[in-house]
């Protein structure tokens, strides 16, 4: 059994990743975790850390899950240099520079559950069958994304009062910085990238699960309606073997219920995804499948989150390498980094490079 390490109990870590850590006992035991609230501490009766880095130093368990908000580039760092294996919720990090001071990293893994989807697992089986990423003439992804607070309504979490403003004026501050250093002062250039490497990075780890890295970005844009706070993005560009893909990301806070969709379009018809909310556990992804006349429709319970940990574990084992490891999340960076240096938005920093 691995012991491991949980920073970051927040949203995700308590509707996904530590349920999942529970269901899989037979694999995990959690040996310590580490948060800003002292009150969620106190719900574990295990050595509990206020700063993470001062649980790595301290040691005690066999490897280490980041779950905690923005880059994690310097805590996957000390977590690699101690010798630990590492699992870190997107992205790794907000820079490329951060990316290229980790220390070997052969055994990182990037929390993208989507590519262990039963759902997506399948569309790969047929899209081998049909000739590969060649046969793809268009990707479509389509993100309808309502509030956060009305996707996690049913989960009932507990707020936490006694975080310290100060610890999260530094967090906020150094990824500001980071952000910044990525692709420059501009508000809109931040917001864009923002979406990137928080959502839309999900789309792009499928986009290379499935046609590899988009070889260019031709076409980028942002608007915004009223009341809205978060911009609509669209995004176009070509694929490594010919084919095209388009982006279209758009934030709708009184919308009924999150909706992916990701069409892979080819001669013959289509492979269509769609995805429900992801803090709905085993809640399936429906897999339309269309070949000429032929159509069948493919779903599955098994949870997508559950057999990302699986792999997680077989990474730690036996040396698995996963299905996104660093080199997999600078790929991501460097697609949104030319996203935004494709809009309209002046770009400083990496972004002008990339």
């Amino acid at each position: 059994m691995i012991r491991v390490a949980v920073a970051g109990l927040g949203a995700i870590a308590r509707t996904a990743h530590l349920p999942m850590l529970a269901r899989r006992s037979d694999l995990f035991s959690v040996a310590a975790v580490s948060d800003l609230s002292p009150t969620a501490l106190a719900e574990f009766d295990v050595p509990a850390y206020a700063d993470a880095a001062d649980m790595i130093a301290a040691g005690g368990f066999d490897a280490i899950l980041l779950l905690t908000s923005g880059s994690h580039g310097e805590l996957a760092g000390q977590a690699l240099a101690a010798g630990l294996p590492v699992f870190c919720e997107k992205p790794l990090a907000l820079t490329r520079a951060e990316v290229a001071q980790l220390p070997e990293a052969d055994r990182l893994m990037v929390g993208y559950m989507k590519q262990y989807d039963p759902a997506v697992e399948r569309a790969l089986e047929e899209l081998d069958r049909i000739g590969g990423p060649a046969a793809v003439h268009h990707v479509d992804v389509s993100v309808l994304h309502p509030s956060g607070d009305s996707q996690l309504a049913f989960a009932h979490l507990p707020t936490f009062s006694d975080v310290p403003a100060s610890a999260v004026a530094l967090l906020r501050a150094r990824d500001g910085d980071l952000v910044r250093a990525a692709v420059g002062d501009d508000p809109g250039a931040q917001g864009l990238y923002r979406i990137l490497v928080n959502s839309l990075s999900h789309d792009l780890s499928l986009l290379r699960l499935f046609t590899g890295a988009p070889a260019t970005v031709d076409h980028a844009t942002t608007w915004v309606r009223k009341d809205v706070p978060e911009p609509s993005v669209e995004v176009t560009g070509d694929l490594p073997e010919g084919g095209r893909f388009t982006l279209h990301w758009h934030y709708l806070p009184d919308y009924p219920a999150y909706r992916e969709t990701v069409t892979l379009h080819h001669e013959r018809g289509s492979l269509e995804l769609v995805f429900p909310s992801p803090y709905l556990m085993n809640a399936p992804t429906q897999l339309t499948i269309v070949d000429g006349a032929f159509r069948s429709v493919f779903t599955s319970v098994d949870e997508a989150f559950e057999r990302e940990l699986v792999a997680f574990h077989s990474l730690v084992t036996s040396g698995t390498p996963p299905r996104t490891g660093a080199e997999g999340g600078l790929s991501d960076l460097i697609t949104s980094q030319r996203i935004v240096r494709a809009s309209a938005h002046p770009v400083s920093g990496e972004a002008t490079s990339a």
